[in-house]
């Protein structure tokens, strides 16, 4: 006891001395006229500190001050470690360090010989204890407790120390030595020293911030966490290097400063947004520790080799010292995604995941909530990586070969398998999540079921149905992408019920190994809009819409299902020798085995000549084809009638074979049958008559005659079009035929070419352009062509366009030759013919309107607000298409009131179903396509609220879709509806100032002055 008191005294007596000596050397300072005066005073107090030789301050001293500076008595070593230990862990080097770092650096440190500067200034920091270094040099680098010192001054002495010590000398490694063993603090408990950690590691890496723009690139925070980084890492070594004992590897870990700090370093890189500069240190270290164990040969199992191997093993306890749940979650997360660039190995990912994250995982229920939950349902990581997780978090086995099959987490596979079909099942998650969410929980479950038997399946509660569930929710889709994931799902489900007999509801998925990547892996060059309707593929880019679906697709996607596997091949075979979108001849189809029998026959008689060049003895073919008794049909009227027998197979063939042509001459009879023969042509089930295979030829027929029916006789055929719509005796693939056949007879008449001799009469009304507004007139030399758009790789909605055409060459271009032509009249005809496009407009009301009316009413076998979304989407898609057809002409400013008041209805334009919303998003950029600028000019000072109201309407709404919709075709539709709204708002400007600027007269006034509108332009009226 009386030891412990005289150490107790000597040592306050001891503090005593050592505050007394910094205040005369503060009051050295205070009271110095030269700066030899601060170098001998500063140096007074470093010879006490640390071993220091005079001869290299010495030299640049004046002899006056050198006597002194010698004459300083040095202490010996045992006293200097005693003095060293006061001065920084008592108050004495924080009451200096205020002299050192702000009144010294204001006043004296410029003058500071550079030898003078090292040996008695930066000693204090460069020698010091780390962590009071740091909690007093970087308060230096904010503007705030400076009174009257040099702001710059200081800030610039504080950034030169740190990069001096954090960088060059490697203080940070020192700060992990000091924190070892937790000898520097034994008079503090454990929590106080985790506080002090806290406090170091938030300061230090809050240094990129606070330094000051224009600094050294070495403060920046890439360069400078690369560095701090490396340093406890290499401090993490050597700790895990001196643990000889496997009891200390075990306990310190919860114990010791060194692993606490990393792991707070750690925390704080990641906080600050910086995990993916950690990883890229750490990745490398990691992946080269996995590949030496990998490789050894080594007897011992493979977690044992990872578990006893020295300097490593600190890896298997870094991430328990990461207090911070959210900063794990990052830390794994880019990990997963640095690795997967990397295209390391399954075995390689695995063992990376086990190294870091196996222990903390066992213990914590927030990290086994992140692997098992957020990373399966919520994150999207590439299929490698979903792999790596499924194996870590749930099998919790290493995918190499040499493992067995049973050794698998059975009872943890068997509740994801439930969690993700549960989730998987749910038509809101169809609905509201991206296609990449989807397409990354179905290869998460895809790839559950293929590690699944028969009896793990038995043993979850509810999958069978939620899998099932799950399959006829997405097989409703009229997305592809959609279907195929229920079809993968299906074909391995099925193979855990019966292996020899699997299932397959998509002709595509016939590979025992499926592509869960679903073509989402390798993102695509092409632009998102670039998966168009059917029917639109052949028109512009502009014309173009997103993942739309014909009713023929429709039907063949309902009875899919209930194919046998030879009709599949069947049917493949098929469409492999027909393409829908070759223009085929009837007679080919017919004669097509003809061909065939001929040409073998041919080689046939070219390997036997002998018998071949004696035509006497080859038979004649006497049987008689019947081909003069077939029935041929001329009128209309047969064909309905034969139409309407389905039981007469060879009629209704023959009926669909030759009712375009006919319809197409415009017969006297067309007006009066066109009715009943556009019900009959909707009501033939091509199906059932037709050889498995050769349906979609049949539908062909019968979609283009009915588009030739609806453009020969439009109000004829409408009528029975518009009411078999809303009709329960037709299903949802007649429905959408017959929205498919109305938007092609539109775009037909939209393009139609009428000719009519040239009119030389003046006249003095113009009529109203045929072209849009954005479009460029059609002057020029006579013989010039009509303008085309040039196709452009971006969306379908173009911010601005291009034109081109082809111009007359000039007589300069022309060679003569040697024909004469004796006759000039027929030269004289051609000049004197023009063409007239685009009768659709005066059809547009007879279009739309009655396909408008009652859409929203839920009527027997009808509901498209929510069942039928699709003849929905189709309806939409086809209004907003006639609406550009109908653009520039009157008719489009009258009907695009009501088309905007059905978008703007909350069923339409909120819709669960994206497929419903980016139908609606391309008829509102219709509308505005449709519009001419002075008619939006004229109807805002007029006071036409409809228009006004809704074309805000669409900005607004347009502005909420790109910001806040998960879907991504959406966002791409709503940014060109905004923009196109913005250059229709610019132009509309223009044409009020241009009125405005012109002289006014009397008796007409074009736009009245109210000074109460304007047109909002998004981004410049805000």
């Amino acid at each position: 006891m009386e030891g412990d008191e005289l150490a107790e005294k000597k040592k306050r007596e001891l503090e005593r001395t050592v505050l007394e000596k910094v205040r005369h050397v503060i009051a050295s300072i205070d009271d110095a006229k030269h700066v030899d005066d601060i170098i001998v005073a500063l140096h007074s107090l470093a010879v006490c500190l640390f071993p220091l030789h005079p001869d290299s301050i010495s030299g640049s001293l004046d002899e006056k001050y050198r006597d002194q500076f010698l004459a300083v008595e040095v202490p010996s070593g045992e006293e200097t470690t005693e003095w060293w230990n006061i001065f920084y862990k008592g108050s004495g080097f924080r009451a200096f360090a205020r002299v050192l770092l702000y009144d010294i650096p204001s006043n004296w440190l410029t003058c500071f010989p550079t030898s003078a500067r090292k040996h008695v200034y930066d000693v204090f920091f460069l020698n010091g204890y780390a962590a009071e270094v740091i909690e007093v040099v970087v308060p230096c680098l904010q503007p705030s407790g400076f009174g009257s010192h040099d702001f710059s001054a200081v800030c610039s002495n504080a950034e030169r120390l740190l990069l001096l010590c954090l960088l060059e000398n490697d203080l940070v490694l020192q700060m992990v030595r000091e924190f070892t063993g937790d000898y520097q603090f034994e008079d503090i408990s454990h929590n106080q020293l985790k506080q002090a950690i806290s406090r170091v590691s938030q300061l230090i890496t809050s240094i990129p911030d606070k330094a000051r723009r224009g600094t050294s690139t070495s403060l920046s925070p890439h360069l400078f966490f690369k560095r701090i980084i490396t340093q406890v890492l290499q401090g993490a070594e050597e700790w895990d290097s001196n643990l000889v004992d496997e009891s200390d590897f075990a306990n310190y870990i919860h114990l010791d400063g060194a692993i606490l700090f990393v792991g707070e370093v750690f925390a704080r890189i990641c906080r600050r947004g910086s995990a993916d500069v950690l990883l890229s240190e750490v990745i490398p270290r990691i992946l080269g520790y996995v590949r030496s164990v990998l490789t050894s040969t080594s007897d011992l199992a493979t977690n044992e080799m990872f578990e006893s191997k020295y300097g490593f093993r600190f890896w298997l306890k870094i991430m328990e010292a990461v207090n911070d749940s959210h900063s794990v979650e990052r830390i794994a997360e880019e990990l997963l995604h640095q690795l997967a660039v990397q295209n390391v190995s399954n075995v390689e990912g695995y063992w990376t995941l086990w190294i870091l994250f196996s222990q903390i995982y066992k213990r914590q229920t927030s990290i086994r909530f992140t692997f098992a939950e957020r990373f399966l349902l919520w994150k999207v990581f590439p299929t490698c990586c979903l792999r790596w997780i499924l194996h870590f978090a749930v099998l919790e086995s290493s995918p190499d070969s040499d493992s067995l099959v049973k050794s698998y987490n059975a009872r943890g596979l068997s509740e994801t398998v439930q969690r993700l079909a549960v989730a998987w099942s749910k038509k809101e998650f169809v609905q509201s999540s991206s296609t990449e969410q989807q397409a990354y929980v179905t290869a998460a479950l895809g790839l559950c079921l293929e590690k699944m038997t028969k009896g793990d399946l038995d043993a979850t509660k509810d999958a069978l149905h939620s899998i099932l569930q799950g399959i006829s929710c997405r097989l409703e889709s009229p997305v592809y992408l959609i279907r195929k994931m229920a079809s993968s799902i299906a074909f391995v489900f099925s193979k855990i019920i019966d292996p020899k007999n699997p299932l397959y509801l998509d002709d595509s998925c016939q590979e025992e190994t499926i592509d869960w990547d679903f073509g989402l892996a390798t993102p695509s060059k092409a632009p998102l809009t670039t998966t168009v309707h059917h029917a639109d593929q052949k028109t512009d880019g502009r014309n173009s819409f997103p993942t739309m679906m014909t009713g023929n697709e429709i039907h063949n996607r309902d009875v899919e299902v209930g194919k046998s596997q030879k009709a599949r091949k069947k049917m493949e075979s098929t469409l492999d020798i027909y393409d829908p979108d070759e223009i085929i001849d009837p007679a080919t189809l017919s004669n097509e085995s003809t061909f065939d029998d001929d040409d073998n026959d041919r080689g046939y008689a070219s390997e036997d000549s002998e018998t071949s060049s004696d035509s006497s003895l080859q038979p004649y073919d006497l049987t008689d084809d019947d081909t003069d008794l077939k029935r041929k049909f001329t009128q209309l009227i047969d064909v309905v009638g034969a139409l309407r027998k389905s039981d007469d197979a060879e009629g209704v063939e023959k009926a669909l074979d030759v009712a375009e042509e006919l319809i197409r001459a415009s017969p006297d009879e067309l007006k009066y049958v066109a009715g009943d023969l556009s019900k009959a042509l909707v009501q033939v089930r091509c199906s059932d008559f037709t050889v498995e295979g050769e349906e979609e030829s049949a539908e062909e027929k019968r979609q283009k005659a009915l588009v030739a029916l609806l453009v020969t006789c439009p109000l004829g055929s409408l009528d029975s079009l518009n009411k078999l719509l809303y009709s329960p005796n037709v299903d949802i693939s007649q429905r959408v035929m017959v929205l498919d056949v109305m938007t092609e007879a539109a775009q037909e008449l939209a393009s139609a070419k009428i000719f009519k001799s040239k009119s030389r009469s003046k006249v003095l009304i113009s009529s109203t352009s045929d072209q849009p507004w954005f479009m460029p007139r059609n002057i020029g030399p006579p013989g010039a062509g009509s303008w085309k758009e040039i196709s452009s790789t971006g969306t379908p909605l173009n911010w601005s366009y291009s034109y081109e055409r082809e111009l007359p060459p000039k007589a300069s271009q022309i060679k003569k030759g040697k024909t004469r032509r004796w006759s000039l009249r027929s030269t004289i005809q051609d000049n004197q013919i023009e063409s007239s496009q685009n009768t659709f407009p005066q059809y547009a009301a007879a279009f739309m309107l009655p396909a408008m009316q009652g859409f929203d009413k839920r009527r027997h076998g009808v509901d498209l607000l929510e069942r039928d979304f699709i003849v929905l989407g189709k309806l939409i898609y086809m209004l907003g298409v006639c609406m550009k057809c109908a653009a520039m002409h009157p008719e489009a400013s009258v009907l695009a009131s009501p088309l905007l008041d059905m978008l703007k209805s909350r069923a339409v334009s909120h819709h669960a179903e994206a497929y419903v919303r980016r139908s609606v998003l391309f008829a509102a950029s219709c509308v505005l396509l449709a519009l001419h600028p002075t008619y939006v000019a004229s109807a805002v000072v007029e006071g036409n609220t409809e228009i006004s109201e809704g074309l805000e309407w669409v900005r607004i709404w347009a502005l909420q879709v790109a910001e806040s919709d998960t879907d991504r075709e959406c966002h791409t539709l709503a940014m060109a509806c905004l923009q196109l709204h913005a250059e229709m708002a610019l132009q509309a400007s223009r044409s009020l100032e241009s009125a405005n600027d012109r002289p006014t007269t009397k008796s007409i006034s074009m736009f009245p002055s109210v000074s109460d509108r304007s047109i909002k332009i998004p981004y410049i009226n805000s």
